[in-house]
């Protein structure tokens, strides 16, 4: 515990020199998926690398396809140590459109609200820069107080997030034995609230369809052959519409195999968050969930699966009217997914749904797009607790078990081809507007971040 203390106190007093290590690194526009900034992407993967090596880490580039990897080692306590694994990004979004930043978005400032709080700004000041350095000037303080790291720690550092990911899955399949540790820490999250840190211990998995339904060889005059051909938007719509039933449960035969109920206890305690449904809906002019009957809003977003049509297109679209039989209609469909559903499996009952109701003279074609299973952490888990009472010492307010309605891909990946669980805690906020003009990172946020770092790897080393 004394170490601990001397590490917060350290972090405290160092925090303005942080705070312009992070705008340094800001200030390197890492934009991926523009070839025209391959340059600084470059830059900015050997600033992360030469600061580590810095502070007491052997760090290395990578070379992918595309822009290098970070990979960072650190011995801490020795063998017998937990062995942790951090993920970040360093790559940044564009920053279009650039005449609704308020300054240069590269131009990192610390800017003071009306109500006497600070925020760093500038693109990638919350994703992911500032929350991947809260974690490296955590483990710079420990080095500085102690001398080492009260686990075992590598650093993964990833520089094409924000572009897909191309190089990830055969990196990691190359670099399995170098990556695997006793879990992953990933901090591409956010918070509860101001004052509530969050652990997100459920992502929603994704299957994605695009679906073609044919009839007549042409399109066709609605008065010569209405009410004679077949016509695929009717047939179409149809099928969407019974997707679900009048409960809003959804039809689909095996659908609900490997869906869990969620625990009472975390259903309790979802229930007591400050959550208005009426407010996050009125949010975007709605009034009355839609949805499963009997659920909340919350467990519906975190915890229920969904099957959604994303997209309608068939017949003329143009302005005026048409009167036109079309020939073909076609839909985009997605499923989110939760606990143990079978992506695989998903897809092959939906398509088996859609063909078993199609008429005679009508065909289906089907396009994958992509399909992933959902991540779910054990609400029980140990490294949760750990984690959970460490950030309660940390934050005004106790931390919650969340779940998020998104996918962190690299969540997966790490259990599917590392066997290895990962840990999402990060303090991101909902008005940070990451991937848009003005993104900004709370210095709260920046600041009890570091402390909460160095909180959690206390207390994990010492399990």
């Amino acid at each position: 515990m004394a170490d601990l203390d001397a590490v917060l106190s350290c972090l405290d007093l160092n925090l303005d020199r942080s705070v312009e290590r992070l705008k340094d690194l800001l200030r390197i526009p890492s934009i991926s998926t523009d070839p025209a900034y391959a340059g600084d992407c470059r830059r900015a993967a050997e600033w992360l690398a030469g600061d580590l090596d810095a502070i007491g880490f052997k760090a290395r580039l990578v070379e992918t396809p595309g822009h290098p990897m970070v990979v960072a080692h650190h011995d801490g306590a020795g063998e017998g140590a937990p062995h942790v694994l951090f993920y970040g990004h360093y790559d940044v979004q564009p920053v279009d459109p650039l005449n609704l930043w308020e300054a240069d978005p590269f131009d990192p400032r610390v800017v003071t609200m009306p109500d006497g709080t600070a925020r760093i700004v500038g693109r990638g000041s919350a994703d992911d820069k500032g929350q991947l350095m809260t974690f490296v000037e955590a483990c710079r303080a420990f080095i500085a107080e102690t001398g080492s790291l009260p686990c075992r720690v590598t650093i993964f550092l990833e520089g094409e997030e924000e572009s897909g990911s191309p190089s990830l899955l055969p990196f990691l399949d190359a670099h399995r034995e170098e990556l695997t540790a006793d879990v992953a820490l990933i901090c591409d999250t956010g918070m509860w609230d101001r004052e509530t840190p969050a652990i997100s211990t459920g992502l929603r998995g994704l299957v994605g369809e695009e679906i073609t339904i044919r009839a007549a060889s042409m399109d066709l005059h609605s008065g010569m052959f209405g009410g004679a051909a077949a016509n695929p938007i009717t047939i179409l719509a149809r099928i969407l519409g019974s997707l679900h039933d009048e409960t809003g449960r959804v039809t689909i035969p095996g659908f609900y195999d490997g869906v869990s109920e969620l625990p009472d206890d975390i259903r309790k305690l979802w229930n007591e968050l400050p959550f208005s449904e009426a407010e996050f809906l009125g949010a975007v002019g709605l009034s009355v969930p839609a949805g499963e009957e009997g659920r909340s809003v919350l467990e519906k977003i975190w915890a229920r699966p969904t099957a959604e049509v994303n997209g309608i297109e068939g017949g003329y679209t143009g302005r005026g009217f048409k009167t036109v039989l079309p020939a073909e209609a076609r839909a985009k469909v997605s499923f989110r997914l939760v606990f143990d559903q079978d992506p695989a499996a998903i897809r092959e009952n939906f398509r088996r749904f859609v063909r078993e109701r199609l008429p005679a003279d009508v065909t289906v074609e089907f396009h994958e797009h992509g399909g992933s299973p959902a991540i779910q952490l054990p609400f029980d888990s140990d490294v949760v607790a750990t984690a959970r009472q460490a950030l309660s010492d940390e934050w005004p307010k106790p931390a919650v078990l969340i779940g998020m309605g998104g996918s962190i891909p690299v969540v997966g990946e790490f259990k599917r081809r590392l066997g290895m669980p990962s840990l999402l805690v990060g303090f991101g906020l909902d008005d940070d507007r990451i991937h848009s003009p003005n993104e900004k990172y709370e210095m709260t946020s920046y600041a009890k971040g570091q402390r909460s770092w160095a909180r959690i790897l206390a207390a994990l080393g010492a399990r």
